[in-house]
């Protein structure tokens, strides 16, 4: 039987990069209420454009796994194949590694910092009750919210209004992608979708 360990590291060495075809780019829901124009990929490196990879790991087609290391998040499909797509991930001492689901989804939902945040930064204070959903919002466009046992992990996958920070350790803990790519991931994925964090490191 494989231990947790070596479902977590074995799925990001099967993993190979080859072209992503256009049937696969990102498509807009046709009742989003703030349709995104195309994102000009050319501003990221090639390792966190949408690309199709090649998948020969453990994971059942449908599964999600964030490489945290690589900054990279996959989908894995029928075919021996896997979606991939460049995210951001939680900076030194709020990163998160495990297995999860998909407990919730959400087009552009609302932001409500978490007290933490609040008190290492007072300016935010304003949103206590919820920072409504929108262009502006910081989860973006959409997000799918992770849970372990039926309970809420207050961790997400979201979009992002800083879409340069992709490839980085920007976030407080959550899995940041382009707003464009998290409606794709959101389009594909229903609830109960199991996730792998891949932890930093192993």
């Amino acid at each position: 039987m494989l231990s947790r360990r070596a479902v977590l590291t074995g799925a990001s060495a099967a993993l190979l990069s080859v072209p992503l075809s256009t049937a696969a780019l990102p498509q807009a829901a046709e009742d989003d209420p703030y349709p995104l124009p195309p994102f000009d990929y050319s501003k990221l490196p090639p390792a966190f454009r949408p690309t199709t990879v090649a998948y020969t790991g453990r994971q059942w087609p449908g599964t999600v796994i964030v490489d945290t290391p690589n900054r990279q998040i996959y989908l894995v499909l029928q075919g021996g194949k896997a979606m991939r797509w460049g995210c951001a991930v939680g900076k030194d001492g709020f990163r998160w590694a495990g297995l999860a689901d998909i407990g919730r989804k959400v087009m552009w939902p609302t932001w409500t910092p978490p007290k933490e945040m609040i008190a290492r930064h007072p300016e935010k204070a304003k949103w206590a009750n919820g920072m409504p959903g929108g262009p502006n919002n910081p989860l973006g466009a959409r997000a799918l919210y992770l849970f372990q046992n039926g309970q809420d992990t207050l961790y997400r996958i979201h979009g992002t209004t800083e879409p340069m920070s992709i490839g980085t350790n920007a976030s407080s803990g959550c899995i940041r992608m382009i707003s464009q790519d998290v409606i794709e991931l959101y389009r594909r994925v229903p609830i109960g979708t199991r996730v792998v964090v891949l932890a930093e490191g192993v």
